[in-house]
């Protein structure tokens, strides 16, 4: 944590253009963090497309505040990049910075995460609806009848309402039958791990841990809710869900202390920004289909990206399969006679 810390106070730049040859495209992201184990594959996957589509990137870091990514967005543009890629801190306040950009006619991305504005050029991202889906859906199939946890992301984080929204068409019709009642929901400010552990911890406290599922919008607060289980001795007891299919999400799942993940593939995502920057700054024309913002109520063009549900019984045809990982990290705390043969 220390050295990523120290990662986000400088400008990471990558693909510096050699001295006296031709201009290189200059393409700036603005990230929010790299706190999540995801988010670091991003920055690495990112260099990586630069450098091999010959741009020069630089990339920022915002520890998660919406101020300092307001300066980190100016000191891109001041920077004079073609093309600025922005993975916001908080929706609507990312809105003007999309204008500052445009005022300066640098095209915009909204990375993974949607930016409240009609201004943007591309929003790219991972099938954010349907990971709402897969996660509600999975929680329903294995734990139809009972008291439900909902643990949402960030109320400034667009994606989190959008999950909300989506694993709530899911789950209403159960609650509208009486099978499931909802005992506590909350959304978690910047995502955090250790807030959704407070709440987690509090509910099974309130409700005499009679509990039988927590649906959880990202692996980093369900480690957090997984520790509040283990606290209690109910450990693997209760479905837990998550997303984005991080290495210790993975291990918990091998090891059966949490139930499923969704696997979203991030080269694809880097790679595709990297590469649809280069034709905005071009003048080239994407291939994009319409996504409704509905916290602003209008179409802006996307392109999104195919998610996977994980768990214990395709651990080995998805992440380990694909190369995301490795067999014998995902299985480093499972005795060897209770590991899966190797492919």
């Amino acid at each position: 944590m220390t050295a990523l810390a120290a990662v986000s106070v400088f400008l990471i730049s990558c693909g510096e253009p050699q001295s006296g040859g031709p201009k290189k495209l200059k393409i700036g992201f603005a990230m929010d963090t790299l706190r999540e184990e995801r988010w670091q594959r991003d920055n690495e996957a990112f260099k990586a497309h630069c450098e091999k589509m010959n741009v020069e990137c630089i990339i920022t870091v915002a520890d998660n505040r919406a101020e300092k990514q307001a300066n980190d967005v100016e000191n891109l543009l001041t920077q004079g990049v073609d093309v600025l890629v922005i993975a916001p801190s908080n929706a609507k306040q990312a809105a003007s910075m999309v204008e500052k950009a445009k005022a300066q006619n640098v095209p915009v991305i909204s990375y993974d995460r949607l930016i409240d504005s009609d201004k943007i050029d591309l929003y790219i991202s991972h099938q954010v609806p349907v990971i709402g889906k897969k996660i509600a859906e999975y929680a329903v199939a294995k734990v139809p009848k009972g008291n439900y946890l909902m643990v949402y992301g960030s109320s400034t984080d667009n994606n989190a309402s959008i999950m909300k929204k989506e694993q709530m068409a899911i789950i209403q019709p159960f609650v509208d039958r009486g099978d499931i009642k909802i005992v506590a929901e909350q959304f978690i400010e910047g995502w955090d791990p250790e807030l959704a552990l407070n709440f987690v911890e509090n509910a099974l406290t309130q409700n005499n841990d009679n509990i039988q599922a927590i649906v959880v919008s990202n692996d980093g607060m369900a480690g957090g809710a997984v520790n509040a289980l283990a606290k209690k001795g109910l450990s693997g007891k209760i479905l837990v869900t998550g997303q984005d299919a991080q290495l210790d999400a993975l291990q918990r799942i091998a090891e059966g202390r949490q139930s499923m993940t969704v696997y979203k593939p991030i080269i694809p995502l880097a790679s595709g920004a990297v590469d649809a920057a280069i034709k905005l700054a071009k003048g080239e024309k994407l291939e994009t289909s319409p996504f409704r913002n509905d916290a602003i109520g209008k179409e802006i063009p996307a392109i999104l990206l195919d998610v996977f549900s994980v768990d214990k019984d395709n651990l080995m045809d998805t992440v380990i399969k694909d190369g995301y990982s490795k067999f014998e990290d995902v299985f480093r705390n499972v005795p060897e006679a209770d590991r899966p043969k190797r492919p």
